[in-house]
């Protein structure tokens, strides 16, 4: 009689068969689901509505921010597709700054080309934020205006009764005032036409109530727009913005240096220098205290609103890391640690 010693076969209880098989029903039906959704999502909105609108994308704007800012124009029919079409394509990296004319007939991956191809409004001509003279004038040359004509547009004795201009210092140039927006232009549109309705749109941010409110930070308008541009180029969200607004503040009373490096290219950019965080100039708040002699770029609604209402925090440094997010510390052990942990390649150009 022969024995066998091999074990008998094992045999999947069969609930466990009919649980697998119904997961991978499942995953599979769920797989379909979202991929019919995101498709319908790269629809258009309506087929029919073909008005236009107007969208600004501003330098530095996140994917995430533009789907939000798309979704929120009702001309999309869903962020998530927006972001994930964008990845999906790889063009992540592409998308550029201007404003655009988009209605709710066109589909993301229409939306997506022209951003990534730079198809900008032409009737229009953008301001963007964060921008000096010297970019605004590069600018208003890009639209065909002439030279002679955008010198003569920025000067600012020809604007002696605007309103925004009240606070501004004899002698200084228009550098802060010219607020970052999109302003109709035709064929007899001229550059002075332009800035001066930009002079009139800062006019209408800076209301009687932010006035009284940079009083209540112990400062002139012309120092809260100072403040508000170094503010515009250093962080990017309305919170942050609020937060080294009030990191600036309190170091202006407390006598210490802002230590901007924002403020140091710019004097050194204007110098001819190149980006510089070592070239000594009045603008270097690295090497100097107090607010730098002018404004370094035009400013958004939303800097003047974090200089005129700092947040009710106690920091005293910050430092944006490689992926965007700003690091907040009260000590300088914690800011080194900080920098150490978080800026490997922005903090070391």
């Amino acid at each position: 009689m022969r024995y066998t010693t091999r074990p008998p076969k094992r045999r999947w209880p069969k609930r466990l068969i009919i649980t697998l098989a119904t997961i991978v029903v499942l995953l599979v039906a769920a797989t379909v689901l979202v991929r019919h959704a995101y498709f319908q999502s790269l629809r258009p909105v309506s087929k029919n509505n073909t008005s236009a609108q107007f969208v600004t994308v501003n330098p530095g704007s996140t994917v995430d921010q533009i789907a939000k800012q798309l979704a929120g124009a009702h001309l999309i029919r869903s962020a998530w597709a927006f972001k994930l079409y964008v990845s999906s394509k790889n063009v992540r990296d592409e998308l550029e700054a201007g404003t655009y004319s988009f209605n709710p007939s066109e589909t993301i991956p229409q939306i997506v080309s022209q951003l990534t191809h730079g198809k900008v409004a032409t009737d229009l001509v953008t301001i963007l934020p964060a921008q000096r003279l010297d970019q605004i004038r590069a600018a208003l040359q890009n639209y065909g205006f002439t030279a002679a004509d955008i010198n003569a547009a920025l000067e600012p004795a020809n604007y002696a009764n605007a309103p925004a201009l009240v606070d501004k210092p004899q002698g200084a140039s228009l550098e802060g005032y010219i607020y970052p927006d999109s302003y109709q232009k035709t064929s007899a549109t001229t550059p002075k036409e332009i800035i001066s309705e930009a002079l009139n749109e800062m006019d209408s941010k800076l209301t009687p109530d932010l006035r009284t409110a940079f009083a209540q930070q112990g400062l002139s308008t012309y120092q809260a727009i100072i403040l508000a541009s170094i503010v515009e180029q250093e962080v990017n969200t309305q919170s942050d913005r609020e937060q080294a607004a009030q990191v600036f503040i309190k170091r202006l009373h407390l006598g210490m240096t802002l230590g901007s490096d924002v403020t140091a290219y710019y004097g050194s950019q204007v110098a001819g220098k190149g980006k510089s965080l070592t070239y000594d100039s009045p603008y270097n708040t690295l090497i100097h205290t107090g607010l730098p002699p002018t404004p370094i770029s035009n400013v958004n609604a939303s800097a003047l609103e974090a200089v005129a209402h700092p947040a009710a925090t106690d920091w005293l440094y910050f430092v944006t890391g490689d992926d965007g997010v700003t690091h907040f510390s009260q000590t300088l052990e914690e800011h080194q640690a900080a920098t150490a942990q978080y800026c490997h390649k922005l903090c070391s150009q």
